[in-house]
């Protein structure tokens, strides 16, 4: 399936901070408010689309895509591009993932080539950790905030 990488736009932030996860997964619920919409809008974030131009998740690269706890662990020292992501909760656990971040890292990949990659995942979500971990990222450390432990994973 070949995936569209677009600018963030008010919208696809709309639709965006009204999706909603099921428990677990519910800890990545937004708030669907103008200052939800202002963040996708202010940050670098990015809208994935279907061939038909369906929004099926979106990304972020940067310091927007850190848990900001992890920054008197150590986890974000320089050097990496971090990478967020997020995938319209009716299309996640069915075998999309792979083709979905494939996209993402491509487009990444091709826009700061050369920089190793980092991303924070909640250690709960199995699904995500295997994701990561079937394209090669290697987990670095671990932090907490609050009872949420975080996984912070790294790719050369």
């Amino acid at each position: 399936m070949d995936l569209i990488v677009d600018n963030m736009s008010e919208h696809y932030a709309s639709q965006i901070v009204c999706w909603n996860y099921e428990p677990p997964y519910d800890f990545y619920n937004s708030s669907a408010s103008p200052e939800g919409i202002k963040e996708l809008m202010e940050q670098p974030y990015y809208a994935v689309l279907d061939p038909y131009g369906e929004l099926i998740g979106f990304f972020c690269i940067g310091e927007s895509a850190q848990v900001p706890a992890g920054k008197k662990f150590g986890a974000y020292l320089e050097g990496f591009i971090d990478i967020g992501l997020g995938m319209k909760p009716e299309l996640t656990g069915k075998g999309l993932g792979f083709t979905f971040f494939s996209r993402i890292l491509d487009y990444v990949y091709c826009s700061v080539p050369g920089i190793p990659l980092r991303l924070t995942v909640a250690s709960f979500n199995e699904r995500a950790v295997g994701l990561y971990r079937k394209a090669g990222f290697e987990e670095l450390m671990r932090f907490y905030r609050g009872p949420v432990e975080f996984i912070v994973m790294t790719k050369n």
